[in-house]
């Protein structure tokens, strides 16, 4: 054995051959590579599950041997907490409402103009539309949203190109030629394969790198439907306001019938597109880029470029903007449809992913809040509060949540509640200052019905005033379904006050009544359908 051992080392490639000595009894390194390869994929999947898993039993396991004085002291640091962000949301639900309403009167006024906007075609400005795709992943929808795209997008195609850009480990083929094939026929559709790419940033940059003499750069994603006339309110509202550097529209999920999950998802994107986003630049003064349906002022986006090195590299590039006093607005009559996931797995992939570049980003960003602003920076004490308020209370509320659900869980398990009355100051009122919380959310609740109530009185339609007619017939579908959905909720629920849990619920159902500003229709029966569906969720 030793012989044989030395002599397939004195010449040659020593790996060849051991692989040849292995091969000689019958091991096969292939099948060996596979299995460590397999197994590397499958613990890298898993580790973060398993980390979470031990956070939050360590932590109910931390709690249930804390004394009754230190439990105090975290129940009341976890609730001021949460009380602020349910505070802070209620006040960008209120303050989102006059964006609310002068996108809803500017979509009125180009309706009874049979859709003519002030600004003249051929003074439009030129708009780069890029698509970012990833094609082992949406080779199944990107010939669709292509076509969508050239179809359907109402801008001058004179002022407007279509660029695909995308990156694949392999060949994909007939995708590929049909692609090619479809450029060369639309004059103003482009697709460029980034060879070496691995992310979306890279993509990304390697435009950024052509000059290709657009004034606007917008960004999609792959599986994105935009409105069509998206693009022309982002345009004039750039014409309008000299001083927007950047307009991020209003993403909807259009899937929220295929899954309970997707469902959820797109109640918690209108909350923060519709409410929030608009809500806080009102507040605070600044918005955020948030990676797709967002159109930049082109030299601006190719000086800043995309980190890649950063998981969120589009909130990055927004706080990077912010840094150089740029400003972001965000227009809720720019819209653009996109898909949620449908199940567990790829919403857990896609928050991990989020919540490992929010911190990424807030780490790198927070001194934003401190640091002297540069020349021409408009960074004021409402802006700094509010970055602190976004970058580190925010941030920590995630963590600070979880753990008074294991606040909750440890004392379930100490004290576990033997009768209904029991059960009810267990959930309710715990310590004293809990019934001032409990009646300060439960008069809000009245008094927010009635003040949105008034902001959405009916209105006469007027004609071809829904934009949904303009969209492809798959799209309507779904948003008619989901329609639906919302209806038949109605006909089930027993009542309204019963389903109201806290101010942050309360918040989250504000949305409602502003998540379409382009519906001029809005009457009693619809504002109450959609937001008892939102107490339910």
């Amino acid at each position: 054995m030793t012989a044989v051992l030395r002599s397939s080392f004195t010449s040659g490639d020593s790996i060849s051959h051991l692989r040849k000595f292995l091969r000689k009894f019958g091991f096969r390194p292939e099948a060996s590579s596979d299995l460590v390869r397999n197994a590397g994929g499958f613990i890298h999947e898993w580790t973060p599950f398993l980390l979470v898993a031990c956070y939050f039993v360590f932590s109910v396991c931390v709690y249930c041997f804390c004394g009754e004085a230190v439990i105090e002291v975290f129940w009341f640091m976890y609730l001021t907490t949460n009380f602020y962000i349910a505070g802070s949301t209620v006040l960008e639900a209120f303050l989102s409402i006059g964006p609310t309403r002068d996108a809803r009167k500017a979509v009125q006024k180009v309706q009874s103009k049979d859709w003519t906007f002030a600004t003249p075609d051929d003074d439009l400005l030129v708009v780069d539309l890029l698509i970012v795709a990833y094609l082992p992943n949406e080779q199944d929808i990107v010939i669709d949203r292509i076509n969508y795209a050239l179809d359907e997008i109402k801008y001058p195609s004179h002022k407007i190109r279509i660029n695909l850009l995308y990156n694949t480990p392999k060949p994909i083929e007939p995708l590929e030629s049909e692609l090619q094939e479809l450029a060369t026929k639309r004059s103003h559709f482009r697709v460029i394969k980034v060879d070496k790419s691995q992310s979306k940033a890279d993509n990304l940059n390697y435009f950024f790198t052509l000059n290709t003499g657009a004034d606007i750069i917008c960004v999609f994603d792959a599986d994105h439907y935009p409105h069509p006339y998206g693009c022309r309110w982002a345009v004039e509202r750039f014409i309008q306001d000299k001083k927007a550097d950047i307009v991020q529209g209003r993403c909807v999920v259009f899937n929220a019938k295929v899954s309970w999950l997707s469902s959820m998802i797109a109640v918690e994107f209108d909350k923060i597109y519709a409410v929030s986003h608009p809500g806080r630049a009102a507040l605070m003064g600044f918005g955020l880029f948030t990676g797709s349906n967002g159109f930049w002022r082109a030299a601006l986006l190719r000086d800043l470029k995309m980190d890649g090195s950063i998981l969120t590299e589009d909130i990055d590039s927004s706080l990077r903007a912010l840094s150089r006093g740029c400003k972001i607005v965000h227009d809720l009559n720019v819209i653009s449809y996109e898909l949620a996931p449908t199940d567990i797995p790829a919403m857990w992939k896609q928050r991990l992913r989020w919540a490992q570049g929010w911190t990424q980003v807030s780490m790198r960003h927070f001194f934003l809040t401190w640091r002297k602003a540069c020349e021409g920076d408009r960074r004021g004490f409402g802006m700094r509060f509010g970055l602190f308020s976004l970058l580190l209370i925010r941030e920590l509320s995630y963590y600070l949540v979880t753990q008074y659900c294991c606040l909750v869980i440890s004392i379930v398990f100490t004290q576990f509640p033997k009768s209904p009355g029991t059960l009810a100051r267990f959930v309710f009122f715990p310590y004293p200052v809990s019934e001032w919380f409990f009646i300060i959310r439960y008069v809000a609740i009245p008094f927010l019905l009635f003040r949105i109530f008034l902001m959405n009185t009916p209105q006469h339609p007027l004609p071809n005033s829904n934009p949904n007619n303009h969209l492809p017939g798959a799209l309507r579908v779904h948003i008619q379904a989901l329609d639906d959905h919302v209806l038949r909720h109605l006909r089930t629920l027993p009542g309204l006050q019963r389903h109201a849990r806290s101010l942050c619920s309360c918040a989250t159902a504000c949305a409602v009544l502003k998540v379409e500003p382009h519906e001029t229709d809005m009457s009693y029966h619809n504002f109450f359908t959609v937001y008892i569906v939102f107490f339910i969720c």
